[in-house]
C-alpha cells in the first residue's frame, strides 16, 4: 500500500508540473499617471439564457488591431472565458468626458441581435487590471457585474414598449496611493454607469469625423444626463447609434487587498446563509451523535447475546442479522457494475476533497480566473488510479475473475458518459454560435489528459488493487443460498432506497441554494471553508443512513446490502435533480426550450455526479460495518 501511494504522489506531482498547475497568487500592479490602462472585452452573459457569446458577437464598436487574449490554463481555454482589447481608451488618472468612439448603422439581422439580447436580459462583461466591471445598486448596498446591453420601456411620448440601447458609458475608477509601500498607484475599484442618448450633432453625416465632430447631448461642459425623452432606440434598420463614454477616477481609502470584498458581498442573504450553514451543522451533528449511540447499544446488546449463547435451544431461537452469516458476503449480482462505479466515486470524492483543500488555499480566487475548473480536471485525472485501485479491491472482493474488463469499464465508464452529454451539449451551443462550445483543439486536449493519462493511471491502480492481498472477510460463505423471508413493508428496496436519499440531501440542501445561485444566476461563491464543512457533513450522514438502512436490513435476514448500501445513500443525486427541477421553475427566467433543455442536461450531469460520490461513501461505509459487526461475533 505504501509503494501504491509513493506512486499515485510521483504520478500527481508529475501530471501538475507537465499541465502547468500553479499555486495562486496574483501580484498587484502599479500605474504611473497617464499610463494606459488595458480595458479587455469579456463577454455577454444572462440568467435567462445559459448561453453566453463573445464581446464582439455583438456589432459594438471594434479596434482596428484589437487581439484575443491566449488563455492561462485548461479551465479557461474550456470555459469559453476569453479577452479581447476593446477600443475604450483609459489613462491613468486622466478624465475623459464624452469621447466619441464610433457611429454605426445597424442591418434588420444585426436589429434583431440586438433586441434578442436586451429580451433576454444579456450584460457586458468587460475586465480593467483584471478587475471585472460592476454596476452598483446603492439601495441593497452591493454591486452586480457588468451592465445591461440595453432596456425595454415606454419612455417620452411612446404608448408601446420600445427596445432602447445603452451606448453611453462613464466609466468610474478608483485608485489607491500608499507613496510608503510602493510608487505610482493602484486600480482598486472599476464601476459603470450607463445611458441611453440619442446623440444629435451639427456636423452632416457625410463630414461625421469622432475627432472633430461636437456633440450637442454631451460634452465636457454637459456631461451626460438622464432623459427618458432622449433615449437611444434600438427598433429599426439603418437607425444611426453613436457610442459614447466618460473616464472618471476616484481616489480611494480601500486598500489592493480588498478591492474584491464589494464583489464576494454580491449576495445579500450573507448573514442569513452563515446561521444556515451553523443551523445544518448542529442538527446532522445532533442527530449523528443520536443516531450512533442507539445502534451502539443495539449492537452490544446483539453482540452479548449471541456470544453467550450455549445451549442447542437457544441456537435455534437465534435471531436478527446473525443468521444471514453465511450469506452476508456472497458475491451481489453484476459484480462488475457495482465496482465500477465504487471505484468512479471513489475518484471524484477524492478529487472534491482536494479540490476544497486547494480553494481554502487561495486557487479559487476569482482573480485566478478558470484556476477552479483547471484544478477539478487535473486532479480527476490525477485520481484515476484510485478509481482503479478501489474497483479492483472490491471486485477482487466478489470473487471475480474478469479484470481486464472490469479495468477497462472503470477507465471508460464514468468520463465516458459525462464526454458523451458533453459532446451533444457542445454540439448545440456550437450550432447556436455562443462561445460556450469547446473547440476542437480544447476538446483534443481533454482526450488526451483521459486517454493519455487518466487511462494509464487507471491501469496502474488496477494493477496494485488485483495485486494486493484479497479483503479478508470474518465469515465464509455457505454453499446453500438461504432464502429470505418475507420482508415487512418498510424494509422494502424501493422504500428503503428512497428515504435512505433524504438525510444527505437534507444536509446539503441549503448550501445548494447558493452553489446553484452561483452556477445559474452568475453570482461569486466564495465561503470554500463553510462548503468543506458542508462536505464533510455530507459524507458523515451518507456513512451514517447507510449503515443504519444496512442494519435494519440484516435484522430482517435479507442480506442484499451491496448494492441497497450505495443505491440508499446514493438516492439523494435523484433528490438532487428534483431540487434542480423546483429551483428551474421558482427561480430562473428560462422560458425558451433549448435553453431549458441546456439547463436539465448540465444538472442531470451534476446529479449523476452527486449519485456516485454519495453512494460510493454509503457502500464503503457498509462494507465497513459488516466486516466489523460479523467479525465480533463467534461462529461455529
Amino acid at each position: 500500500m505504501s509503494v501504491f501511494a509513493l506512486v499515485v504522489l510521483l504520478l500527481l506531482n508529475t501530471c501538475c508540473a507537465v499541465l502547468g498547475v500553479k499555486l495562486p497568487g496574483v501580484s498587484p500592479k502599479s500605474f504611473v499617471d497617464g499610463f494606459k490602462v488595458l480595458l479587455k472585452a469579456n463577454k455577454v452573459s444572462s440568467t435567462k439564457n445559459p448561453l453566453q457569446y463573445d464581446y464582439y458577437d455583438l456589432p459594438f464598436c471594434k479596434k482596428k488591431h484589437s487581439h484575443q487574449d491566449k488563455a492561462r490554463n485548461i479551465g479557461e481555454t474550456i470555459s469559453g472565458d476569453t479577452l479581447t482589447t476593446s477600443p475604450y481608451e483609459v489613462l491613468m488618472k486622466r478624465d475623459e468626458a464624452c469621447v466619441i468612439l464610433c457611429r454605426k448603422k445597424y442591418s434588420r439581422a444585426e436589429v434583431d441581435k440586438f433586441k434578442e439580447m436586451i429580451d433576454n436580459d444579456y450584460r457586458v462583461h468587460w475586465l480593467l487590471d483584471n478587475l471585472p466591471v460592476a454596476v452598483r445598486n446603492d439601495e441593497l448596498g452591493y454591486v452586480t457585474r457588468g451592465y445591461p446591453v440595453g432596456f425595454l420601456a415606454t419612455a417620452g411620448k411612446r404608448k408601446n414598449p420600445w427596445h432602447y440601447l445603452f451606448n453611453h458609458v462613464r466609466i468610474i475608477v478608483r485608485y489607491h496611493e500608499d507613496s510608503e509601500n510602493y510608487e505610482g498607484s493602484r486600480i482598486v475599484g472599476f464601476e459603470v454607469v450607463p445611458f441611453s442618448i440619442k446623440h444629435e450633432y451639427e456636423s452632416s453625416q457625410k463630414n461625421f469625423d469622432k475627432s472633430l465632430t461636437v456633440l450637442n447631448t454631451c460634452n465636457q461642459f454637459h456631461p451626460a444626463q438622464y432623459n427618458p425623452d432622449s433615449f437611444q432606440p434600438i427598433e429599426s434598420e439603418n437607425e444611426e447609434v453613436i457610442f459614447t463614454y466618460d473616464v472618471k477616477w476616484e481616489k480611494s481609502d480601500l486598500r489592493w487587498a480588498q478591492r474584491w470584498d464589494i464583489y464576494l458581498k454580491g449576495n445579500p442573504n450573507d448573514e442569513i446563509h452563515l446561521f444556515a450553514i451553523i443551523n445544518s451543522l448542529m442538527v446532522v451533528l445532533f442527530l449523528t451523535g443520536v443516531v450512533a449511540m442507539i445502534m451502539l447499544r443495539s449492537l452490544h446488546k446483539d453482540i452479548s447475546s449471541y456470544n453467550e449463547m450455549q445451549t442447542l435451544d437457544e441456537a435455534y431461537e437465534e435471531t436478527g442479522w446473525k443468521l444471514v452469516h453465511g450469506d452476508v458476503f456472497r458475491p451481489p449480482p453484476n459484480p462488475i457494475l457495482l465496482s465500477v462505479v465504487s471505484g468512479s466515486g471513489n475518484q471524484i470524492l477524492a478529487m472534491t476533497v482536494l479540490t476544497m483543500g486547494f480553494a481554502l488555499l487561495g486557487l479559487g480566487s476569482p482573480a485566478n480566473r478558470g484556476s477552479l475548473l483547471t484544478a477539478l480536471l487535473l486532479l480527476f485525472v490525477c485520481m484515476g488510479a484510485l478509481a482503479g485501485y478501489s474497483s479492483a479491491r472490491v471486485y477482487k472482493l466478489t470473487q471475480g475473475k474478469e479484470w481486464k474488463k472490469t479495468t477497462i469499464m472503470t477507465a471508460l465508464f464514468y468520463p465516458g458518459v459525462m464526454g458523451a452529454v458533453f459532446l451533444c451539449i457542445n454540439s448545440f451551443v456550437a450550432y447556436q454560435g455562443s462561445s460556450n462550445a469547446i473547440r476542437l483543439s480544447s476538446i483534443g486536449m481533454l482526450l488526451l489528459l483521459w486517454l493519455g493519462v487518466s487511462m494509464p493511471l487507471v491501469f496502474v491502480g488496477s494493477y496494485f488493487g488485483f495485486k494486493a492481498d484479497v479483503i479478508t472477510t470474518p465469515v465464509r460463505v455457505n454453499q446453500i443460498v438461504r432464502v429470505i423471508p418475507e420482508q415487512i413493508w418498510y424494509t422494502n428496496p424501493t422504500f428503503s432506497i428512497a428515504l435512505g436519499g433524504i438525510l444527505p440531501f437534507g444536509a446539503v440542501c441549503i448550501e445548494l441554494f447558493f452553489i446553484m445561485s452561483a452556477m445559474w444566476l452568475h453570482q461569486y461563491y466564495f465561503v470554500f471553508g463553510f462548503l468543506f464543512i458542508v462536505l464533510l457533513i455530507l459524507v458523515i450522514t451518507c456513512a451514517e443512513i447507510a449503515i443504519v438502512m444496512c442494519y435494519f436490513q440484516l435484522c430482517n435476514e435479507d442480506y442484499h446490502w451491496w448494492w441497497r448500501s450505495f443505491l440508499s445513500s446514493g438516492s439523494s443525486g435523484a433528490y438532487l435533480f428534483l431540487y434542480s427541477v423546483w429551483y428551474f421553475y421558482s427561480k430562473l427566467s428560462i422560458t425558451e426550450f433549448m435553453p431549458a433543455v441546456l439547463y436539465f442536461a448540465y444538472m442531470g450531469m451534476v446529479s449523476f455526479t452527486f449519485f456516485l460520490l454519495t453512494g460510493s461513501v454509503g457502500f464503503l461505509a457498509c462494507l465497513w460495518f459488516v466486516r466489523k459487526i460479523y467479525g465480533a461475533i463467534k461462529v461455529d
